[in-house]
């Protein structure tokens, strides 16, 4: 080919795919396709069944009279409130289990965890017994177990008394607890606020001295935002602290704060289980930080209490976090074992529902949206969480 004559460009090939590719992508064509279709077979026959029965489907339901009563809730509750009302009583009951079982598994876990590394050989051959023993017994066993147990405990009138103000009875554990109003809400927001700001004023001080390597105390900050700010708030507001002590009346107990036999078995019963699989997640993180590193700690004469929070703990982490993600979303799934003992979560005031107005399908639509939130809720900071402290390549 010559210089007056230039090759022409190569036409496009819009169909330039081999017969694999072809074969491919004919059967993925073909598996989306029948998926849409028993999909769409399913969603008529589902629309024909509901019409041939008179069922109305949507979530007008939600707006109408509960009367279904709910025995222990975190939220102010009246059997004439509304079913989207008694919904969100249950995600709070819900919540109530999963948040505050979260935290007590994860600190139980991990000193298990730490104790089966323990140079101690009781103290090691303990937690491990702890480990194994919990982790092969079905949780719903574990359940039942506590449940029976706390019904089996005395009469409210010979309740223990393991501390002062403290009573433990087949009508649950009775704590002496602060009134909580709006004027303490206003002092907790305050304090949760000037720890934000604290948070963010230190990592401005420690970018300071990265820069210039003067050190600047970051004590004042927090001892005017934490602690300054909320009791003047206090002060203004006339915050009352006092402590209201349970006291026994009758049959029943009076003031504090009482945990209800089903909602102690169950957050005992949850908080047991995950901490043996937390256990064993901490144990096997620790273990692969290098032998290096605690030598190195070692010949520095540094305690190992202080060796395992500064140094081992902290790289640990990276391993820890991932599979502690699941364990917190396996702690919130499982709270939904909560209807075999009677305690009223989400999914106890569902099947209620479903009951009284036949919206089944709604009803466990509001169950998987509201589990489908909580656990990408977790996901996403623990995912957040483990970005920050994971290792960074230069």
């Amino acid at each position: 080919m010559t210089a007056d004559h230039p090759r022409p460009p190569p036409r496009r090939r819009f169909f330039a795919l081999g017969r694999n590719e072809l074969k491919g992508l004919f059967w993925q064509v073909l598996v989306v396709g029948i998926a849409v279709g028993v999909i769409a077979f399913l969603w008529s026959n589902t629309v024909t069944n509901l019409s041939a029965r008179r069922i109305t489907t949507g979530f007008a339901f939600l707006g109408r009279e509960a009367g279904m009563p709910i025995a222990d809730s975190l939220l102010a509750y009246n059997p004439r409130d509304t079913y989207l009302w008694a919904f969100v009583v249950g995600i709070a009951n819900t919540l109530r289990v999963a948040v505050i079982g979260i935290v007590l598994a994860t600190v139980l876990g991990t000193l298990i965890g730490i104790s089966r590394l323990s140079a101690n050989w009781l103290l090691s051959r303990l937690a491990a017994v702890y480990v194994e023993t919990l982790r092969d017994i079905p949780l719903l066993l574990q359940l039942l177990f506590w449940y029976v147990l706390m019904q089996a405990l005395p009469a409210a009138r010979a309740a223990w008394r393991p501390v002062e103000g403290v009573f433990l009875s087949n009508r649950g554990l009775i704590l002496p607890a602060i009134p909580f109003g709006p004027p303490q809400l206003w002092v907790l927001g305050t304090a949760v606020l000037g720890l934000a700001v604290f948070y963010i004023i230190r990592r401005w001080l420690i970018a300071q001295q990265m820069r210039d390597g003067k050190p600047r105390p970051a004590w004042p900050f927090a001892l005017g935002l934490i602690v300054a700010a909320p009791a003047a708030v206090s002060l203004v507001l006339g915050v009352s602290w006092t402590i209201e002590w349970p006291q026994l009346r009758g049959f029943n107990f009076v003031g504090g704060l009482t945990l209800a036999p089903e909602y102690f078995a169950l957050l005992i019963a949850l908080v047991t289980y995950t901490s043996a699989f937390i256990a064993e997640i901490v144990r096997s993180g620790i273990q692969s930080v290098p032998r290096g590193q605690w030598d190195a700690a070692n010949a520095l004469g540094l305690r190992r209490s202080f060796m395992l929070r500064q140094i081992i703990l902290p790289q640990a982490l990276r391993v820890i976090v991932p599979p502690m993600t699941s364990q917190y979303l396996n702690l919130t799934k499982n709270s939904s074992l909560a209807v075999a003992i009677g305690y009223q979560d989400v999914v106890s005031v569902a099947n209620t529902t479903l009951n009284q107005t036949g919206q089944a399908i709604e009803a466990i639509a509001l169950i998987m949206a509201v589990f489908l939130t909580i656990s990408l809720s977790i996901s996403f900071f623990m995912n957040w969480y483990n970005a920050r402290i994971a290792l960074v390549e230069r």
